[in-house]
């Protein structure tokens, strides 16, 4: 079997995967609409790993929409270092794990449950597993299963996971309809950023990669940055996009590239950041979505995106393009991505 066999598929996947998804979500919707955010004092995303990334942009995506205090942690932190997590009152928990056995997360929610502190919703792929059966509510997105020790399909399905929990608990009845668009969206994506995926892939010249975005993509940075180590073991980092300018940029050299996760709102002043990088000699990917200013004009890659959906949800469109690039790193350099270095698909304690 050839290299990253399984991890190639997953990412190609991921529209039809979303599809199914958002059946079983459409499904739960009553059971989700128990949970309103004003009876809470805050509401926790946790997860490790890659789930950790994804609740830090889950829980920006939620306070955005429903207006509720939201906050993301490592599922370490609930289990070790409560008195900086809980605030007083009621929490809301939403842990998320692909597999339902990482031991972090199961220890953090046991001990969340048995201090009564609040209501746990659960997301993950597997059912029969321990966290599936630990919350009042437990979403199981099997669609988003995978072979490969890296998270691609079942991060980005996990995450509409929560997204749809944002838009139902904000009662945006648009957002929701706008969901079922995305699989449609993603299968365009693919197939426009391949070539741009192979290129920079492929390009022996670079020796490092820095990921940057703000708001609700700052953890889909994080994310993107660390498929690009977990895959291809190349230097790889995540930035706010206007914190690059604060000391990370003496980083930048002509083997440098930039990937700047665009947004329309605030894509002016994202864009002179990657602007300025390319003044230093960096190189620069500008990922925008159609509706974004036109920024940096002189771009070393461009990509742009469809954009016929919300800002507050298409952002999950960047990441079957940052998970090409790895995968295509990754092969570049005769790596397997299904079977990164060191790394096991469940950490268990």
């Amino acid at each position: 079997m050839e290299n990253g066999t399984f991890t190639l598929q997953e990412i190609l996947s991921q529209p039809q995967a979303w599809a199914s998804a958002l059946d079983v979500l459409k499904a739960s919707q009553a059971d989700i609409r128990r949970f309103q955010p004003g009876e809470y004092a805050q509401i926790l995303f946790t997860g490790c790993g890659s789930t950790y990334y994804l609740a830090l942009s889950a829980a920006a995506l939620t306070q955005e929409l429903t207006g509720a205090p939201a906050r993301a942690f490592p599922a370490s932190e609930l289990w070790l270092n409560p008195d900086i997590v809980y605030t007083g009152g009621k929490t809301l928990l939403v842990a998320v794990s692909r597999s339902g056995e990482t031991s972090e997360t199961l220890h953090a929610c046991r001990a969340f449950l048995d201090q009564k502190r609040g209501d746990l919703i659960t997301l993950s792929c597997y059912p029969q597993t321990p966290l599936a059966g630990m919350g009042t509510l437990n979403l199981v997105l099997p669609s988003g299963q995978e072979q490969s020790v890296a998270q691609t399909r079942a991060f980005s399905t996990l995450y509409l996971g929560t997204m749809a929990l944002a838009c139902e608990w904000s009662g945006r009845a648009d957002l929701l309809d706008a969901l079922t668009r995305l699989p449609e969206a993603g299968a365009q994506v693919l197939e426009n950023s391949a070539g741009l995926a192979g290129e920079l892939g492929q390009d022996a010249s670079l020796d490092r990669f820095y990921w940057l975005g703000s708001g609700t993509r700052y953890g889909l940075a994080c994310e993107l940055s660390l498929k690009m180590k977990e895959m291809s073991l190349s230097h790889s980092e995540p930035f706010h996009f206007l914190e690059f300018r604060h000391g990370p940029k003496s980083m930048i050299t002509d083997s440098a590239v930039v990937i700047g996760l665009r947004s329309a709102r605030n894509g002016q002043a994202e864009g002179a950041v990657l602007d300025d990088m390319l003044a230093l000699g960096g190189r620069v990917v500008d990922l925008a979505f159609a509706d974004a200013p036109l920024f940096p004009e002189k771009a070393t890659y461009r990509l742009t995106l469809p954009a016929p959906l919300s800002e507050a949800i298409r952002n999950i469109l960047y990441l079957p393009v940052g998970q090409r690039i790895a995968f295509e790193r990754a092969l570049s350099k005769g790596l397997n991505p299904d079977r990164p270095t060191h790394l096991d698909t469940v950490v268990k304690l």
